[in-house]
């Protein structure tokens, strides 16, 4: 059986990776062990300050982006966007809880938590239950104690991820990670990546276009043939 890859970029902190995520599970439920998602990060917010002060400056700063994200739960009734965002808690990296995920995906491997198809790994879990935990309860998910709180209540190995953070091989996934960003030209997040690279699809992506372009690559073209999609 032929497997398409998909490897997926995002920012813990983007609302459209929140947003998108329904779509992601849409897709593991359609194709089920026919399409492999690699989940990976880029760096949007890796300077929350700086990027609010630089995108908002004009529009209203931290209130102005508030209110843009409460906007964006009003679309998409399947999210939860709590009043206080970005007033209340102002997580000040990205990176961090990055770190921390990338922590978690080494040992969610290592452990053989991710071959059991059965269920959502706990990478899965834990990345889904941080962004609720940001967005929905409006908690710093930059900060140590928080990470480790929701991970560990989700089964995760504290002792074995802080090592893992430590030994520096978290920090090498995730320099890969935003190296790869780089060098495939990720414009920022959500984006998708299939077909090797060839194809592309960023930003607030509906379900019905994430499946036409799966549904084209199990058409299976030649290398040197570029697909329709």
């Amino acid at each position: 059986m032929s497997v398409v890859e998909v490897t997926y970029f995002s920012d813990l902190l983007c609302v459209w990776a929140y947003v998108s995520q329904a779509r992601i599970d849409a897709v593991k439920e359609k194709f089920g062990d026919s399409v492999r998602i690699k989940h990976r990060f880029c760096s949007v917010f890796g300077d929350t300050v700086g990027q609010i002060n630089s995108t908002w400056k004009d529009k209203g700063g931290y209130e102005g982006f508030n209110l843009h994200l409460r906007h964006v739960a009003e679309r998409f009734p399947h999210i939860e966007v709590h009043p206080e965002i970005w007033l209340k808690t102002r997580p000040l990296t990205s990176a961090s809880p990055h770190l921390f995920m990338k922590a978690v995906q080494v040992w969610d491997h290592e452990s053989g938590a991710i071959g059991n198809k059965s269920e959502p790994s706990i990478f899965d879990q834990v990345t889904w239950a941080l962004r609720c935990a940001f967005f929905r309860d409006c908690r710093d998910i930059s900060h140590w104690e928080i990470q480790c709180q929701i991970a560990e209540g989700l089964g995760a190995d504290i002792g074995a991820i802080e090592k893992l953070i430590h030994s520096g091989a978290a920090f090498a996934r995730l320099a890969a990670d935003y190296q790869d960003a780089d060098k495939m030209r990720i414009e920022g997040s959500p984006s998708l990546v299939l077909n090797e690279g060839r194809q592309k699809l960023y930003g607030n992506v509906g379900f019905r276009l994430m499946d036409a372009n799966i549904q084209e690559l199990f058409r299976a073209p030649r290398a040197d043939e570029a697909s329709w999609c």
